[in-house]
This record gives C-alpha cells, structure tokens and sequence, in this order.
C-alpha cells in the first residue's frame, strides 16, 4: 500500500513506525487512566510499562527475523530498521511476560493486577498496529479471489506485488478491536483477579489460530506444513490460558466459601 507516510528533505516517516507508535501510545494511555481510577501508583505503572514495551519489541523483532532470516542474511544491519515494518506479537509475548513478571514483583504489584490492567491496551494497541503492518505490507495473505482482495504494487511494499491477497493484516485488527471493545465491557463484570487477562490470551489466540491459515507470509511448519509455528504457540496459549481461568476462578471461590 503506502509503507512511506510522508518524507521531508533526508527525514522518512514510515507508516508502519506511525501506527505501532500510535498504537502504544493509545495503549499506555487507557492503562494509565485505568490506573488512575484503580488508585495505583501512576508512575510505577508508566516505568514498569516502558521496559515491558521495550522488551516485547525486541522479542517481536527477533521472532520475526527468525522466519524471515533469508531477507536478512545478506545485510545484517537492516535487522535494526524496526520502522520498515516486521514484528510478530508472541515473541514479544514470550520475552514481554518474563520481563514484566520481573519488574512488576520489583515494584509490589500483583502480577495478575498488572495484567488486567493492560489487557485491553495489549488489544488496542495490536488493533491499531495492524494497520501499519496493512501499509507497509508485511504479515500479508495467501493469494485470492475475493471481492475485498487486496493487490499491492508500492516498490517498497513488503508483500508480493501485482497478486491478489487476502488482507490479513485487516483481519487482525478488526480481531484485536472486536477484543478490545469485550474486554472494556466485561472489566466491571469480573469476578476475579486475572480474569481480563485470562480472557484476553483466550480470544487472542483463537482468532491468531484462525487468521493463520490465510497467511501467505514465510512461517516455520509443522507435521508436514499442515500446522505453523504461530499456531503451535496459539494453541499452548490458549490451553494455559483456560487451565489459568478455571484454577484462578475455583481459587477464589474457595476463598468466598471459607
């Protein structure tokens, strides 16, 4: 589509770099202003949040560069131009949990707490995202026929050129933006500490699951490429995530009763 929003004499803005930046930006807001009407210590949430955004960010770039190592062999340097466009969410879900596990223990919150608290941000901030991986046109589709097909032909786009492709990046953010607005609206409603999150890692890796057969970008295989590596991850998301629910759930039942 368009990966260059605009360009001023030597500075590039890239479209891509605008909407990730926009996104968290979004993100952190909300969390903030959740943070506020929970009490919680504004700062300690904004500090603990800079390191786990810095971390998920190096974790989704090394995730992506693994896939794509062929784009990079030959010139290592453009690993580090993170504003062209690639990064993929769990490796910034799998070095973002640790990290956050470590600070957030280092500044008295309850893990859970903290999660929930950034759940719909996480969601928000994917949704809004998406649309930079859209323009620059990473994360693409298989090829197709549909009628909302999209065929891109900008020379620095990342998708093939001139093929009709399912716009899955579109896919993800209408997904992400659907969780978002049932993770606001269920946030009054919890029972427990741990439930948005718990829900949050659900939904998420349900529809990743279900986005990823029509993506047509390069992924590591499984069982003979019937099932991708993101999947693999989407499903041991998705089991942990409802052992968590249920033992979160009985736990503080138990709790009630005695």
């Amino acid at each position: 589509m368009y990966p260059v929003l605009f360009q001023i004499g030597p500075i590039t803005i890239y479209t891509y770099g605008f909407f990730v930046a926009i996104g968290l930006m979004l993100g952190i807001s909300i969390a903030l202003k959740q943070a506020k009407r929970d009490g919680l210590d504004y700062q300690k949430i904004l500090d603990g949040a800079f390191y786990i955004i810095l971390a998920g960010i190096i974790g989704s770039r090394i995730f992506y560069v693994i896939q794509n190592f062929p784009l990079y062999k030959s010139n290592l340097l453009n690993i580090f131009k993170l504003w062209e466009g690639g990064l993929v969410f769990y490796g910034g879900l799998l070095l973002g949990i640790p990290v956050a596990w470590i600070i957030i223990k280092r500044q008295g919150f309850s893990i859970l707490n903290f999660f929930d608290l950034f759940a719909p941000s996480m969601a928000i901030g994917q949704a809004v995202g998406r649309i930079g991986c859209f323009f620059a046109g990473c994360c693409y589709g298989l090829p197709t026929q549909i009628p909302w097909e999209v065929t891109f032909t900008h020379p620095q786009s990342l998708a093939p050129k001139g093929i009709p492709l399912h716009p899955t990046q579109l896919y993800s953010s209408l997904a992400c933006f659907i969780i978002f607005v049932i993770l606001v609206s269920f946030r009054r409603h919890t029972r427990f500490t741990g439930e948005l999150f718990c829900l949050y890692l659900i939904l998420h890796s349900g529809a990743r699951f279900t986005i990823e057969f029509f993506r047509g970008d390069p992924r590591l295989w499984f069982w003979n490429q019937t099932i991708s590596l993101p999947q693999v991850i989407s499903i041991l998301i998705f089991t942990t995530a409802v052992f968590l629910y249920v033992y979160l759930k009985k736990n503080i039942q138990y709790k009630i009763s005695k």
